[in-house]
């Protein structure tokens, strides 16, 4: 999810679901360490729960930028052994960690002594001509050993060479039986299943399976109230609910103290563009937004715009 789920995603999103767990970017250890770049942990503290997600390869970096995450407010910080893109296998971590299960333990034993934030690990099945079968349990048995008591995985191996980032989310094929075997060889363990997961029916029923969380990436960003709107009632009892009225309100005094920092209106509003998807006056929403937010003088009016553009089109359809 890298360039998706910024502070500005993770806000919006935070006003359609209070309780589900969010994750940043994968940041880089180094670009905290060497870089100084900070404001990469920027975010707010209504964003609570959130998981900041680090890459890295090297423990003793990767334990000081966890300690930087901590200080920076973060309680979960995760370690990404599964991004398969060209960027990541050239810094040698993401999906190619897999082949060194012994480094990840290392990795995430002085993760975990250098801060109190609880330490995850987010993996692939396999990588390239791995067997799952054979080295997913080995590289599970060695996060437990070393203190690791979450891990998420994706459904998915990767392939290093020969197929791109885009690919390597859609060719692979999912293996949810072996992540669901892997719950039960390894029932202390919490694991969540991620990959291919397209609504909360599908989640629902995995969870019924014994798993104990499911993660949902794609589908939530581009069709963010399918998803994340009726969470909060299904998977954690809580009755009430926000409205689309609501969400858009609660959005507006953000909006209008980031326009004032100097933030562009469309970096805000290109995490809402899938806001109505599926539903009448989707297309102008996305239109108006996509064509007028982009401009440098694009204020609250253009979200006003496109909000009673879309309530036009609901109430033609009957549905206000």
């Amino acid at each position: 999810m890298m360039d998706w789920t910024d502070r500005h995603c993770r806000y919006f999103h935070r006003q359609l679901s209070q309780h589900t767990q969010l994750y940043t970017e994968m940041v880089t250890a180094p670009a905290l360490v060497r870089g100084n770049a900070l404001h990469l942990l920027d975010h707010a503290p209504v964003e609570h729960p959130v998981v900041l997600q680090l890459g890295g390869s090297d423990p003793a970096e990767l334990a000081q930028a966890a300690r930087i995450g901590w200080q920076a407010g973060f309680r979960e910080i995760n370690l990404n052994c599964g991004c398969p893109s060209n960027r990541v296998q050239s810094g040698c971590f993401g999906a190619v960690l897999m082949k060194s299960p012994d480094l990840v333990a290392e990795i995430c034993q002085q993760m975990r002594a250098a801060c109190p934030a609880e330490i995850t690990v987010k993996c692939r099945i396999g990588v390239d001509d791995q067997i799952p079968e054979d080295t997913l349990p080995l590289f599970l048995e060695r996060l437990q050993m070393a203190g690791i008591n979450h891990v998420i995985i994706h459904a998915r191996k990767a392939w290093l060479q020969g197929l791109s980032p885009k690919d390597n989310r859609e060719i692979p094929p999912l293996d949810y039986a072996l992540v669901l075997s892997m719950k039960q060889r390894f029932p202390e363990l919490r694991i969540t299943l991620n990959g291919g997961i397209e609504s909360l029916d599908q989640a629902e029923e995995l969870l019924s399976q014994g798993l104990d969380g499911v993660m949902i990436g794609r589908a939530t960003y581009h069709r963010p109230a399918d998803i994340l709107m009726a969470a909060d009632r299904r998977f954690f009892g809580h009755a009430l609910t926000r409205s689309m009225p609501d969400v858009l309100e609660a959005m507006r005094p953000y909006i209008a103290s980031e326009l004032q920092r100097g933030t562009r209106l469309a970096a805000i509003t290109r995490h809402m563009l899938g806001l109505f998807a599926g539903k009448p006056g989707a297309r102008l929403w996305r239109r108006i937004l996509s064509e007028q937010a982009h401009q440098p003088t694009a204020g609250l009016d253009v979200l006003d715009a496109a909000w009673d553009a879309v309530k036009a089109a609901q109430l033609q359809a009957g549905q206000v």
